[in-house]
């Protein structure tokens, strides 16, 4: 009896042990689920598809993130790379991981982020195109700007079309951001003169100010490169078309009294930060420059660029392009002399015209 007694106290307590078991798989799921989410962005690009970076980017998106987060995601059909939109009606926290792949929006546009914009230039833009808040959207390209200009790479970029001012800027920096890693890792090797990405940034606007012609590019890298080793002034105008003066014809009088670390006309070096967005382009041409001794540039009658290896060389091209500049205004003025005189001409045959009908309107009607 005894024994007995002792085996229905061990199997009751066993019993217990399992009712336990059972009820806090059934309460586990239920807390979990009723955990809040904290979404206050509902629509965000995940980049990818692996589970732990897709929670950094919904963290990042300001959604709280728990320990049971990545199992949960684990076992469920993994979200791939592109655009979601979250649903306003969400039914808790395990419905949104079992159900995230499928919140995938079609609701897309193109962007296109224009060589030598400005973050101003973009923001702007951006506000306009996408119905965003301008302010708004430059505020959160500066928090995450790493070289305060020419963090988003030039190119066309898909984005949602419910996607606010947040997940615009993420999405850009965090696309461009992957794109320069790339670029950094095959082509800037150990022991290279370039050795950060900001320099790189830094050279290819100068030259993607300087030129939007891709086969220009390295020559004027050539340029650049020489003159920073000779630790010559850069003098080149587009280091002064930074910020606000991004389009303004850079004067005389710019260049005397321009005082920022801006101006390669009175410092040497390159300038502070990347001037606007470049592209790849612009980007390989600053890290593979002609093999040439290239000091001087200037614009021609076409509006490509010559280039010149001294001083004196230089000089001559400018001789020649003055020329072409005295030989054009001379036929502009000529052009404009006549274009007068036939104005004239047309003027008094109009008045006589006009005297003419008036007198013969006269004799008719005069009684």
């Amino acid at each position: 009896m005894h024994t007995m007694m002792k085996l229905l106290a061990k199997e009751y307590k066993r019993f217990i042990l399992y009712l336990q078991i059972i009820i806090v798989l059934i309460l586990v799921p239920l807390v979990y689920n009723f955990l809040p989410m904290n979404a206050k962005i509902k629509t965000f690009y995940i980049h990818s598809s692996k589970p732990k970076d897709i929670l950094t980017t919904l963290k990042n998106y300001g959604y709280s993130v728990t320990a049971l987060d990545r199992m949960m995601l684990s076992l469920q059909t993994i979200p791939q790379i592109g655009w979601y939109t979250v649903p306003k009606e969400n039914d808790g926290r395990l419905s949104f991981f079992t159900n995230l792949h499928t919140m995938k929006t079609d609701a897309l546009m193109n962007i296109v982020i224009y060589a030598g914009e400005t973050k101003e230039e973009i923001a702007h833009r951006l506000a306009n195109d996408m119905k965003l808040n301008e302010e708004k959207l430059l505020e959160h390209y500066n928090t995450l700007s790493r070289f305060k200009e020419g963090d988003i790479l030039a190119d066309t970029y898909t984005l949602a079309r419910k996607a606010n001012e947040n997940a615009t800027m993420q999405y850009l920096f965090n696309t461009s951001s992957k794109d320069m890693q790339q670029f950094e890792d095959k082509n800037i090797s150990i022991g290279h003169k370039i050795r950060t990405m900001k320099e790189l940034l830094v050279i290819a606007s100068i030259i993607q100010k300087e030129s939007n012609s891709i086969s220009e590019m390295p020559l004027i890298s050539a340029v650049i490169h020489n003159r920073l080793n000779k630790n010559m002034y850069l003098q080149m105008d587009a280091t002064l078309n930074y910020g606000s003066f991004a389009h303004t014809i850079v004067s005389k009088h710019r260049i005397k009294n321009d005082t920022s670390l801006y101006n390669t006309y009175k410092h040497k070096g390159l300038p502070p930060h990347p001037l606007s967005s470049v592209t790849i382009d612009a980007l390989h041409a600053t890290l593979h420059p002609v093999k040439k001794a290239y000091l001087f540039f200037m614009l021609t009658p076409t509006g490509a660029h010559t280039f010149s290896e001294t001083y004196k060389g230089h000089l001559e091209k400018i001789a020649t392009f003055r020329q072409y500049q005295a030989e054009r205004k001379r036929l502009n003025n000529k052009e404009n002399n006549e274009s007068n005189k036939s104005n004239e001409t047309n003027e008094t045959n109009v008045s006589k015209d006009t005297d003419s009908f008036v007198y013969k309107s006269f004799k008719k009607f005069k009684i």
